[in-house]
């Protein structure tokens, strides 16, 4: 049915609106630009609900995050957690600190005690304290790396993971019943969270097994990282800290920056200048509500950023390499996602641990261990420059215990004359080049999206840069992605096709392993070449 300002659907809508700026915002919409409103509400996704800033139920306001929080409480009900404790966080974005409070006030209106953080706080802190308390349930305003125009709202259960179906379905179950969003009762709540925030800062600086200082140049991209960040880095005794300081503060409108997003080459410019002029040893970026982490190094050939699967080599070995070999490293389990690079699996069978290959998200790296009984998750990451070095504190991506660890690895090269550099060659060395790369193609539309991936899956190619491969729909297993694979004479080329679960965009992971290494400048040519073959392909599905 057309939605118009007439129909019951909209009218009701905006005559429970209890904001008077998104009602009269949706009064001013044409029948058309209501029937996009009102035809495809927020559901959850890889991030929870996130969208635009904008009246109606397609977008983020006040009325979706009371009739969003309900609906947790619903659940958390029907689950027989009433009265159990509950945490409410906040980026910095605009509409942050309305969206909390609403969403804090619900909760205590059903009876829930709530911890609302005073201040905005990195993702992180939240997972943290639903899991320190433990609180039944975790809410977490952020729209993470997207642009100033959207928000978001992020949930956890029990143990500080992030929800998973049918959890997530449920919720939105529970939002379609909802009461109009201005009968929803509402009880005052008094912000506090001091503690919970200080235990976290100082569990994240214990993740340092080195000593040494590091001189350390930094940005938080005008999220709310920056504070915790060196609050952290200082108590793990990582003092010499220059930040670029016309992003330090955090600011929703992130003016320096076309993107937020420290994957972004021009995001980390100015950080990567700042680590050039004081000489530091590493380059580090936070997204803006501080859960992934970029890093950049220097190299012979000046400073360059790490992509995520490099970064996440490196921890995943550091942090193996300090577990005695036996038992328990035997119990030990490290993880990756089916879009991130293959090398993190030979790293952990070198050292005799277990590794395990999740479908894409955090939400499943952190459940890793679940299935394995006897078995912990010491680290996950996934190629996205996301890294959970800490599991049994934070069970969601965390960059500043990244960071610390991360000027904890350079502290500890550095004590036997090596360097990051140095240690990504010697991994190459032990398990072949491996060279990753995403490609991105946009699509005006989500049907789009579909239509690329209704096409790989009824026709794939036969061959890729010169190799044969094999097709692998994983939709029978509940993923949306194909995988096509293939190998000889030593190399081995993947890429793996999904479409994006926050973008419009559909994306391929490519991967080259070289296993031949006695030439290591030869092999990570061959890689490289074969890599910008496969790319090139890629960008014309």
């Amino acid at each position: 049915m057309t939605v118009s300002r007439s129909t019951t659907t909209a009218q009701e809508w905006i005559s429970h609106d209890p904001d008077p700026k998104t009602a009269a915002e949706l009064l001013e919409c044409d029948d058309e630009e209501l029937e996009r409103r009102f035809s495809a509400p927020l559901t959850f996704g890889t991030a929870g609900l996130r969208g635009p800033l904008r009246a109606g139920p397609s977008g983020m306001n006040l009325a979706v995050v009371l009739r969003a929080t309900w609906a947790v409480a619903k659940v958390l009900k029907d689950r027989g957690l009433d009265g159990q404790d509950v945490v409410v966080g906040r980026d910095a974005r605009h509409g942050s600190d309305e969206f909390a409070l609403a969403a804090a006030e619900v909760l205590a209106a059903q009876g829930f005690p709530v911890t609302l953080f005073f201040t905005a706080v990195p993702t992180p802190v939240v997972a943290f304290a639903v899991r320190s308390i433990p609180a039944a349930a975790g809410i977490q305003i952020t729209a993470s790396h997207n642009p100033p125009s959207d928000n978001g709202f992020k949930v956890y259960f029990g143990g500080g993971l992030p929800i998973v179906s049918p959890t997530d379905r449920e919720i939105e179950q529970a939002m379609a019943d909802a009461p109009p969003a201005d009968e929803i009762p509402r009880h005052p709540v008094q912000p506090a969270g001091v503690g919970e925030i200080q235990r976290y800062v100082e569990r994240a600086a214990t993740v340092r097994h080195s000593h040494g200082a590091v001189r350390v140049a930094m940005t938080p991209l005008h999220g709310v990282g920056g504070e915790f960040a060196l609050d952290a880095l200082v108590r793990a005794g990582f003092t010499d800290v220059h930040v670029v300081e016309d992003q330090f503060a955090p600011n929703p409108d992130f003016p320096t920056v076309e993107s937020p997003n420290p994957e972004d080459p021009a995001a980390v410019e100015a950080v990567l200048k700042l680590a050039a002029d004081v000489d530091a040893e590493v380059a580090i970026a936070l997204d803006p509500d501080a859960d992934r982490c970029a890093v950049g190094i220097p190299t012979p050939d000046g400073w360059r950023m790490l992509t995520g699967d490099e970064t996440g080599w490196l921890l995943g070995d550091y942090i193996l390499s300090q577990l005695e070999p036996g038992p328990v490293t035997e119990a030990t389990v490290v993880a990756s996602s089916l879009v991130s690079s293959r090398m993190l699996a030979a790293i952990a069978a070198e050292h005799g641990a277990r590794h395990v290959e999740t479908p894409t998200g955090f939400k499943w790296l952190v459940r890793a261990d679940e299935d394995l009984p006897g078995c912990t998750l010491v680290y996950a990451y996934e190629e996205a420059i996301g890294h959970c070095v800490d599991p049994s504190a934070v069970r969601d991506k965390d960059a500043i215990s990244a960071a610390v660890l991360v000027c904890d690895l350079i502290a500890a090269l550095r004590d036997r004359g090596h360097t990051l550099v140095d240690a990504l060659d010697d991994l190459a060395r032990r398990h072949g080049v491996h060279d990753t790369a995403v490609v991105s193609r946009t699509v005006d539309y989500a049907h789009e999206a579909g239509a690329v991936m209704a096409r790989l899956r009824e026709t794939p190619p036969d061959t890729l840069a010169g190799y044969q491969v094999t097709a692998t729909d994983l939709s029978e297993k509940g993923t949306d992605a194909v995988v096509l694979s293939g190998s000889g004479d030593g190399v081995s080329v993947r890429v793996v096709v999904r479409p994006s679960g926050t973008e419009p965009k559909v994306k391929s992971y490519i991967e080259v392993h070289c296993a031949d290494v006695t030439d290591l400048d030869a092999a990570r040519t061959r890689a490289r070449e074969l890599r910008t073959e496969l790319a090139d392909v890629a960008a014309r599905w």
